[in-house]
């Protein structure tokens, strides 16, 4: 924990210097990353929205699935 009381993700250390990088800090670097990622793909024309939307959609259903069921239901 940090003295804020978040959570501690990782550290990093240069030289003599530490950070304490917290989990959402963390989340927001990755989201602008893939953010930036995205639209460098969609600007370049090298995927479509509609394709990455598909795409998204498809592993989500594929990820999220209901549990099976058993037989005692």
């Amino acid at each position: 924990m940090t003295e804020t009381g978040k959570r501690v993700a990782l550290t990093v250390t240069v030289g003599d210097q530490k950070r304490e990088i917290t989990f959402d800090e963390l989340t927001l670097s990755n989201n602008f990353a893939l953010e930036a990622l995205v639209k460098l793909l969609v600007d370049k024309k090298i995927i479509e929205v509609k394709e990455l939307q598909e795409i998204m959609n498809k592993i989500r259903k594929e990820r999220y699935k209901d549990p099976p069921k058993t037989n005692a239901e």
